[in-house]
């Protein structure tokens, strides 16, 4: 797979080679969060649910995202030893990954168990939406092991241009998660008492499980040239600084950006129960057009990486542009489609709940007019993390977020404004979550600018991994 994607002639072919896949795939990922709140819209009663899953999503978001520090620097320097023609050289990095992985886990699990109640408190959830949440929350960290060989394993196996097993992997996480959720909240017809909210994390701890079992025996026995062995895993302090000075840059920028988002969502929980709810469903309709920019993101990351470890900058060049052209056309389309069918798309998870759909609907119309900046900024990104650029996102995540989308949200969304730290308050625009989603409109376009001036800039083909 590998040495034909750089054998292959032209740019096009071999970026929907890579990209189709990983569009399926982060269909299924999506389809995690997207099951779990829609068997909570419809079978749970009450908007503290909702609410509850909005703050779970975001919250598993974060922790998934942990994993980048190590996940970002697996892809860039698998592809480019598969590019250079080194497997075996790509089959250490995977090893090596996953023991830092291993350890990294480990601590997360040893810090995030006891303070899973608390985190929830802090994002300012109250009553039974901040106990429900943490429950979940918790529910979820007992099995993240299994969300570590996911996020690890299917990053390594996109170095070595396989990007077919994450999608059998994630298609049974999610085969297993809709089952064993539904038959859980439902007690499979009167079988069994009914666990409810219970029933949907169970549920989903299990897809976790089954799928992270299945990458195991991929990686154990062959595929895409990876062999995971025992001896191989031993640690190899070369090579684990290899892995994280790329990764350290790229993960810092995931969780930033994670950390932001919460940020920013504290600022939309504080205005209400309805707000949260419309903003959760919002955003998961919303991430139904990032799957072109996710799946090309991590196309232009692998051919970019792939390309300059075999000398050919050009082609990479090309490759990324391509990826971008092509994400934009498809993002923008869903553009359109959010417009025009607002109500009906949110209606699909809280149609008896006509308060949450109004507001989602005029959310998601706003947020499709950044639907281009968006795409600009995702797949130039992965562009620039695959050639080991890891650290100008970052910068360009800290200047999106932290300088434009929280304090234009925080003006815009509230009537009375609080500033932290120095407790002066002076009055807001009180346009609520719509002026909350403003500044993230505002943060895209600033993002993409900046994205494109490094890529256009060039200093990318010169870095060392």
């Amino acid at each position: 797979m590998a040495s034909s994607l750089i054998q292959s002639p032209g740019t096009l072919r071999p970026l929907m080679r890579l990209s189709l896949p990983v569009l399926a795939e982060q269909v299924l990922h999506l389809l995690v969060g997207l099951s779990d709140l829609a068997l909570t819209g419809r079978l749970l009663e009450g908007t503290e649910y909702v609410a509850g899953m909005t703050l779970v999503i975001y919250l598993l978001w974060l922790v998934g995202t942990l994993f980048a520090f190590i996940a970002t620097g697996a892809t860039p320097l698998t592809a480019r030893f598969t590019g250079a023609g080194q497997p075996e050289m790509a089959n250490r990095v995977m090893n090596q990954s996953i023991t830092v992985g291993l350890a990294w886990t480990v601590v997360l699990m040893l810090v995030g168990l006891p303070i899973a109640a608390p985190a929830v408190a802090m994002m300012g959830l109250e009553g039974p939406s901040a106990e429900a949440a943490a429950r979940y929350l918790t529910i979820e960290l007992c099995v993240l092991p299994a969300i570590m060989f996911e996020r690890v394993g299917i990053a390594c196996l996109r170095g070595a241009g396989d990007t077919m097993s994450g999608l059998w992997v994630m298609a049974l996480v999610n085969v297993v998660n809709i089952g064993v959720s539904y038959t859980l909240v439902t007690g499979a017809g009167g079988a069994f008492t009914p666990l409810g909210w219970d029933g949907v994390a169970l549920g989903t701890a299990a897809g976790h499980l089954v799928g992270a079992a299945l990458l195991v025996a991929m990686l154990a026995g062959g595929r895409a040239g990876y062999r995971m062995r025992p001896s191989l895993m031993k640690p190899d302090p070369a090579m684990i600084r290899r892995l994280l000075r790329i990764g350290i840059p790229g993960g810092a920028e995931a969780v930033l950006l994670v950390v932001c988002n919460l940020a920013y969502l504290r600022i939309v929980l504080k205005l209400g129960d309805v707000a949260a709810a419309a903003h959760g469903v919002a955003i998961q309709v919303e991430s139904l057009a990032f799957l072109p920019g996710g799946a090309f993101q991590i196309a232009a990351s692998t051919t970019t990486g792939q390309y300059l470890g075999a000398g050919d900058p050009a082609r990479a060049t090309r490759s990324a542009w391509a990826a971008t052209a092509v994400a934009s056309a498809f993002m923008v389309a869903a553009g359109v489609v959010f417009w025009f069918t607002a109500e009906d798309l949110i209606g699909l998870f809280v149609f008896e709940k006509p308060d949450v759909v109004s507001l989602a609907a005029q959310l998601l119309r706003l947020i499709s007019l950044a639907m281009l900046p968006l795409a600009v900024s995702m797949v130039l990104a992965g562009a620039l993390r695959g050639a080991g650029d890891t650290r100008w996102p970052l910068l360009f995540t800290i200047i999106g977020f932290g300088l434009v989308r929280v304090p234009l949200a925080m003006y815009l969304s509230q009537e009375t404004v609080t500033l932290p730290l120095i407790g002066a308050t002076f009055a807001g625009a009180g346009w609520g979550a719509v002026g909350a989603w403003c500044g993230a409109v505002t943060d895209l376009c600033v993002r993409a600018t900046l994205m494109t001036g490094r890529f256009v800039n060039g200093g990318w083909k010169t870095v060392e991994v």
